[in-house]
């Protein structure tokens, strides 16, 4: 373009002032403020100058509408809804557990109106939060008392601080875990100012390691189940009774770690048996720890149950105020507990064991429902079939346990294409709602255990954008 032509171009773009009052940056203003609409707008027109430049200046209905683009992406929430279809039904990076309408409801209460956190209504004086939740945990696993913080790492460090700070804990070799962020039991005791006193080996332990270990310089004996994984083979571990009596016979406290935590037997629900908090109490612990957002299907937290006056050692322990657990977690907690007290309907009604509970036919009934519809969302690039697959539990709860399941398998048509499978699972993962699956064998595989909204999933896939914007 000549000179004169390419300065034609840049003055029949029209201003800010007169793009702000067409209909779209209208809408856009009240959407997201002036402000914001004048810099997306001022951003639009430097893309539209080096346009006209080249000789195609957008119109002025493009401008905006690009201007309005701009205000929707950077306006969209980081914390983002996606459809989790990576067969692991309690994914600890895409936020664990799903809470139960009740809890839902009961949050949203706690998030609209004040409450009576720390309030007693029968005295009119003050009162604990930990009231809240007291008599029914206590009621749910046989404990004397019970209290929380805001997650089990937190119910370790509090636990270990409190009744063995300048002494030493004792753990069996095989139980010091690491878990997910870099969360390891050795650190963990020594932040909190516990010496680790570890006895047998990585495989074996026996009773005769903890007798062997136990003097006064002993604060706590603790278990650790290894909830993460399993060692196989030749193996020997010290059952929690057993611990229990020993420690109680040296006047220490035994401390049971369940991890994630369970407060019903899962084998109710064709699921393989994890021991639950109930159990660990009558087999003599002091205290037992455990998670409130994975088996338990609640939101993020850590219990702490056992001997009434142990809880009122930690409840004095200046971490609890740091560890505390806010109001709408707390309401949200209290409503999941609370649907334990009718397990005849718990499956029903906590999605986390529902989702667990699911039948395998019913699984591939709907991925044969769906395949030929997902097909003609991707295109003609990849082939869908219907498989059966593998779901796991995920967050470190019963790391051997799979559950058959079954989905759809996402394959190129050129054979060995990983490319291909990289940028559908780019693709995906632009979706208006976020879709994720897993690579196995040379496909994207989409398990369909965790989907409860087919009809969403589909537009969801049908609105993909195909290439990088």
């Amino acid at each position: 373009m000549s000179a004169p032509d390419i300065a034609a171009a840049l003055r029949s773009l029209p201003s800010v002032d007169e793009l702000l009052r067409r209909e779209t940056m209208v809408a856009a203003v009240s959407a997201h403020g002036r402000r914001s609409a004048v810099a997306a707008l001022r951003a639009a027109l430097e893309d539209a100058r080096a346009a006209a430049h080249m000789g195609s200046p957008p119109s002025p209905e493009a401008i905006a509408a690009d201007a309005a683009t701009r205000l929707e992406r950077e306006n969209a929430p980081n914390a983002r809804r996606v459809f989790n279809l990576t067969g692991t039904v309690i994914h600890t990076n895409l936020g664990r557990a799903i809470l139960a309408e009740a809890a839902i409801e009961a949050a949203t209460r706690a998030m609209r109106h004040e409450m009576a956190l720390e309030f007693d209504l029968a005295t009119g004086k003050r009162g604990e939060r930990d009231a809240l939740l007291r008599e029914l945990l206590c009621e749910l696993t046989g404990a004397e008392d019970a209290t929380l913080v805001n997650n089990n790492a937190g119910a370790v460090l509090i636990v270990l601080n409190s009744f063995a700070k300048g002494k030493e804990a004792i753990i069996s070799r095989g139980e010091l875990i690491e878990i997910g962020g870099a969360f390891r039991m050795p650190e963990i005791m020594a932040r909190a100012g516990a010496k680790l006193r570890e006895v047998g080996t990585t495989n074996r332990t026996h009773l005769r390691d903890y007798v062997e270990a136990l003097s006064p310089c002993a604060g706590l004996v603790m278990k650790v189940h290894t909830s993460n994984y399993r060692v196989q083979g030749f193996t020997a571990q010290v059952e929690g009774a057993e611990l229990a009596r020993l420690a109680h016979a040296e006047s220490v406290v035994f401390v049971n770690d369940l991890g994630s935590g369970t407060l019903v037997d899962l084998s109710r629900y064709g699921l393989a048996h994890e021991p639950t908090v109930a159990e660990a109490i009558v087999e003599g612990a002091d205290l037992v720890t455990f998670s409130g957002d994975k088996l338990l299907g609640g939101a993020q937290a850590g219990f702490i149950v056992g001997k009434r006056d142990l809880i009122a050692r930690i409840n004095k322990n200046p971490l609890k105020r740091a560890l505390r657990v806010d109001k709408i977690r707390l309401a949200a907690i209290e409503a999941t507990l609370r649907l334990y007290r009718d397990p005849d309907r718990l499956a029903e009604r906590l999605p986390t064991l529902r989702l667990l509970a699911r039948k395998h036919d019913d699984i591939r009934r709907m991925a044969e429902t769906l395949a030929s519809s997902a097909g003609a969302a991707l295109g003609e690039a990849f082939t869908v079939a219907v498989v059966d697959c593998v779901s796991q539990i995920g967050s470190g709860a019963l790391p051997l346990e799979t559950l058959p399941s079954a989905g759809l398998a996402l394959r190129p048509w050129k054979p060995k294409s990983g490319r291909a499978l990289d940028a559908l699972t780019a693709r995906l993962r632009r979706a208006p709602i976020p879709i994720l699956g897993r690579i196995e064998d040379g496909a994207l595989i989409l398990d369909l255990r965790c989907l409860e909204a087919p009809e969403e999933f589909l537009t969801a896939l049908a609105q993909t954008p195909s290439d990088e914007k």
